[in-house]
């Protein structure tokens, strides 16, 4: 038996990729984070399948819920929303289960990022204008930042940032990198990427804290900050890889291997 730990996507039932859905429809137990799993991926469940909502239990338990599922020869299946690779707080559930010696198998969901930039339209590496993404959040009392991974040194890079989990945390935002992007810097908010509750706030860095306040955003969502979200972005160069020189260059090469 197997313990998947499967991304359910950003918010949009039909967002989980095809494998987690096929995987779900297997699965004797399911394991899930509460309010931020959508409902209708239970569905996809065996009728018979337990249920357990997570969002109150410590780690510990679940861990033993888990192990005890194996136990009976069920395939389990923990169903974290977004994607594991960010923010799931996977490892610690992995280092215990390894621990016990239990199998498991990840199968990635869609990101949060991914989702809100699909909202806004928006691709995150424009050519000419910005190539890199820095995904990152700030400190709070139950998760502080590590030695050199503060805002305002991650800010130094300039690249286009992705904060999760800091939208009650505006004030500090501005104040981190208003000295390297500046306070003209265009910002996208989306709330609750992909669900009928969606929300985008625009709005230049220096006035981010009222915008989301005037909008009643203060979690479940992605900030972007960076150059790459000004409407003239688009504008600027287009990329290599339909360009007409690279076509030109495919059919040189094409002819000497011919």
């Amino acid at each position: 038996m197997t313990v998947f730990f499967i991304g359910a996507g950003p918010g949009a039932a039909d967002l989980i990729t095809v494998r987690g859905a096929q995987l779900l429809s297997r699965c004797d137990t399911c394991l899930y984070a509460g309010s931020l799993v959508p409902g209708e991926l239970l569905m996809l469940l065996p009728d018979d399948a337990a249920r357990i909502d997570t969002a109150r239990m410590p780690i510990e338990a679940i861990i033993d819920r888990i192990a005890e599922a194996d136990a009976a020869g069920h395939h389990v299946a923990r169903l974290h929303s977004g994607d594991l690779s960010v923010y799931s707080a996977l490892t610690e559930q992995l280092r215990r289960l390894d621990e016990r010696g239990i199998d498991c198998e990840l199968v990635p969901g869609v990101p949060a990022f991914a989702a809100a930039a699909a909202a806004l339209r928006t691709e995150l590496t424009v050519p000419g204008v910005g190539q890199s993404l820095l995904i990152t959040r700030v400190s709070t009392l139950s998760t502080d930042m590590p030695p050199g991974e503060d805002l305002a040194s991650l800010a130094a890079a300039g690249v286009t940032l992705a904060l999760h989990l800091a939208a009650h945390r505006t004030d500090e935002i501005v104040d981190a990198l208003t000295p390297h992007y500046g306070a003209d810097c265009p910002t996208a908010t989306v709330a609750f990427a992909s669900r009928d509750d969606e929300r985008i706030v625009r709005a230049p860095l220096r006035e981010l804290p009222e915008a989301l306040a005037a909008a009643g955003i203060t979690k479940t969502a992605v900030i972007f900050v960076g150059a790459v979200l000004a409407p003239e972005a688009g504008a600027v160069t287009d990329s290599y890889l339909y360009s007409q020189a690279r076509m030109s260059k495919l059919r040189r090469d094409g002819r000497r291997h011919d």
